[in-house]
């Protein structure tokens, strides 16, 4: 049984213990356990040439260890492209979208910038709106086997995640284009035949650093790039096909199309080896879904906390979600939550676990596999400390 708003649970007593580590923000992540400027990134190429063969090597290697670690088959490549994982999804959009009708799922922020964007900036006539709000999955099953599918496996801004793909048909017609950066490395996404075009950034479950985009292309996603040609300028940063209308492989080989930053790159490269150390992919998940439970067993006897997603199979596990109540059992307000936020910055315990900016007041909390469990539970003191002061105010 949940408390009732009559007994929540609060402390008065400030805890004697700290996480170690108080980088909770969704994005940049914190750094991996043990990471250090020098020891994770001295041996990157600084100063040398992307295109020489040290830089190349380094590229290159980003992408075979990320296949690697994620099984992907052996017919899907993985390339790195500019401006993070928004980069990596307008580039697909404006290289890829057009022959068919296209349906587009969205429960959060960014989701809903790929609607307007295909809608108000690629002027596609032919998109579907398949959408619920904040904290809910919309009926996945209302999408069309023979329209493109462009979807978020994780609203990182809203707490609800795609809990499998048995809604995508093996018989498709259309593409799967799959926003993955908060989930990629901290849930399952297989069976990876599902999606077409997976892209993510390296500053989510892996603590990596922003600005580089990663593009993972299925077969079916290099047919229709090498057979369409779509009816609009392209800028240099998207064209993912050479002038002959072939596929541009040297972007999958290390071949970028703009300068990467070298120190990010060893900085991904050093994360992609301690995720091999801890036993790779399994391994990350398990993180991940321990770190979720800490939160989620907090949740069910605080009585003040509630998670925005109501249904716990829609639950993320990454971008963890919360709505607050005060004391009278009311929703608590946009300035007390930012009160409760202030409180945990200003002892140093949690920083930047706010709820993005258009999502309902509350806080977001991250769980990837960079986060120690014994860091959330050490957070969960500090976190009812926090509450007994704002309900006392």
């Amino acid at each position: 049984r949940r408390a009732s708003a009559r007994s929540f649970r609060m402390s008065s007593s400030m805890p004697a213990e700290r996480p170690s580590c108080a980088n909770f923000g969704s994005g940049p992540c914190a750094k991996r356990p043990g990471w250090s400027l020098e020891g994770s990134v001295g041996d990157a190429a600084l100063g040398r040439s992307h295109r020489s063969s040290i830089g190349k090597a380094k590229l290159l290697a980003c992408c075979e260890e990320t296949k690697a670690i994620l099984g992907l088959p052996d017919d899907y490549l993985v390339g790195i492209v500019p401006a993070s994982d928004t980069g990596a999804v307008e580039m697909v959009m404006w290289s890829m979208l057009g022959p068919r009708p296209v349906d587009i799922c969205f429960w959060e922020t960014f989701g809903k910038t790929w609607y307007d964007d295909a809608v108000n900036q690629l002027g596609l006539s032919d998109v579907r709106e398949i959408s619920a709000p904040f904290g809910s999955l919309p009926d996945l099953s209302q999408t069309d086997a023979s329209h493109d599918i462009v979807f978020t496996f994780n609203g990182t801004t809203g707490g609800a995640k795609v809990p499998s793909l048995d809604w995508i048909s093996d018989e498709r017609e259309g593409l799967t284009i799959c926003d993955a950066t908060s989930a990629i490395f901290g849930m399952d996404m297989t069976p990876w035949h599902k999606l077409d075009v997976v892209t993510y950034s390296w500053q989510k479950v892996l603590g990596g650093e922003g600005a580089h985009g990663m593009l993972i292309l299925g077969p079916r996603a290099v047919a229709r790039l090498e057979s369409y040609k779509p009816p609009r300028p392209l800028p240099k940063i998207f064209r993912l096909c050479k002038g002959d209308g072939t596929l541009n492989g040297g972007i999958f080989k290390g071949e970028t199309i703009n300068t990467p930053s070298m120190m990010c790159v060893e900085d991904y490269l050093d994360a992609l080896r301690w995720a091999k150390s801890i036993g790779g992919l399994p391994a990350l998940l398990a993180k991940s879904a321990a770190n979720f439970k800490v939160l989620a067993d907090f949740e069910a006897k605080t009585g003040w906390l509630e998670f925005l997603c109501a249904v716990p199979e829609h639950r993320s596990n990454t971008s963890v979600c919360f709505k607050m109540k005060a004391p009278s059992g009311e929703p608590m307000g946009s300035d007390a939550v930012a009160k409760f936020r202030k409180l945990l910055e200003q002892k140093g315990v949690c920083f930047d676990i706010g709820a993005y900016r258009d999502a309902p007041p509350g806080l977001r909390i991250w769980c990837g596999a960079t986060i120690e469990a014994s860091d959330l539970q050490a957070l969960t003191g500090w976190m009812e400390w926090a509450y007994a002061q704002v309900a006392a105010a």
